[in-house]
């Protein structure tokens, strides 16, 4: 086993107190000006998102459309022609990304992204875009390595008007060496990422609910939670709870990538739940080659990061909905 001696680590210190220094550097720093969307609005990208997503709202279809909000990114983004970066791109995030990889941070991850709409984009739109480097974390130390935490902000338009903005985060990370996977905990779960959106179903999963969310308008379930109905478009919602039981309506079988918090081979099913939403859950008690379209199951809660056993991320106990096969089936 090898020691650092204690000047060793005061030159690992001080060269990391001046890698985070130049890297703040970047904060505020300008990534993409006055960028502009490769096409404009238009309503056959929006009915080929719309189709990928199953989403049947009737103000993204005939006279009047809008495009769904949640295609705000795409309207930016430069396609398989256009990777060295979207138009208007400067060198200051690939600059950023560079200095990273030099400090031995040669892997990446994409960890979440946060979208506000100002208003509502239409067929016939030119899209225009700033992007700016928000913010440079510390040196965070992650189950993926150790690394930085780099946001993005988008500022989309029209014209002069905002249209929304889009936040961007990854983890720039060195893998973490020397872990084999007999010695990693076979139960360490990642965490479920919890918004603003989708709190109050995380909030019932914790008590052992199931909650559905309702259009107060046209009484339509829906999920995943959002922000507003996707069949009639109102903001007002209240919650149903779910039996539990359901049906695998589709499901995959993972093999690889291995990840030392599961045990591959697994089922992953999209389940269609007896109130008509469908969920996306592991299925246990049956065999990962068992599992069949149609199988029935039931709903249960697994709780992790206990003291019996099963770990979480290190940050507390949290409960995850599972999907058991039912008896007989």
């Amino acid at each position: 086993m090898r020691y650092l001696t204690d000047s060793q680590k005061m030159l690992s210190e001080r060269q990391e107190g001046e890698l985070g220094a130049r890297l703040k550097e970047f904060e505020g720093r300008a990534a993409a000006v006055a960028g502009v969307g490769k096409d404009p609005v238009n309503a056959p990208m929006i009915r080929h998102w719309c189709e990928a997503m199953g989403d049947t709202c009737p103000a993204y279809t005939g006279p009047g459309a809008i495009a769904p909000p949640t295609m705000l990114q795409a309207w930016t983004m430069a396609g398989l022609a256009g990777q060295a970066g979207p138009p208007g791109r400067t060198e200051a995030f690939g600059e950023l990304l560079a200095l990273l990889d030099a400090a031995g941070c040669t892997s990446v991850v994409a960890t979440d992204c946060e979208q506000e709409y100002a208003r509502p984009l239409r067929p016939g739109d030119v899209v225009t875009f700033d992007t700016v480097i928000e913010s440079v974390s510390d040196r965070k130390t992650t189950r993926l390595g150790t690394g930085y935490f780099v946001t993005t902000r988008t500022d989309v338009r029209v014209g002069t008007e905002l249209a929304g903005t889009h936040r961007f985060r990854i983890l720039k990370y060195a893998p973490t060496a020397g872990k084999s996977r007999e010695n990693t905990p076979k139960h360490r779960r990642p965490r479920p990422v919890v918004n603003r959106d989708n709190a109050g179903f995380w909030e019932g999963v914790a008590r052992g609910r199931l909650l559905i969310q309702r259009c107060t308008g046209c009484g339509t379930l829906r999920h995943p939670w959002l922000p507003g109905c996707n069949a009639c478009g109102c903001l007002e919602w209240d919650t149903v709870e779910a039996g539990g039981g359901g049906t695998v309506f589709s499901y995959v079988v993972m093999h690889h990538p291995p990840f030392p918090a599961f045990d591959p081979p697994y089922a992953v099913a999209l389940v269609e739940l007896a109130e008509g939403v469908r969920m996306v859950g592991n299925v246990v008690g049956v065999p990962y080659d068992k599992v069949r379209i149609g199988m029935p199951v039931e709903a249960e809660f697994r709780r992790y990061g206990t003291d019996a056993g099963d770990e979480g991320d290190g940050d507390g106990p949290f409960v995850l909905p599972v999907f058991r096969a039912r008896e007989g089936s």
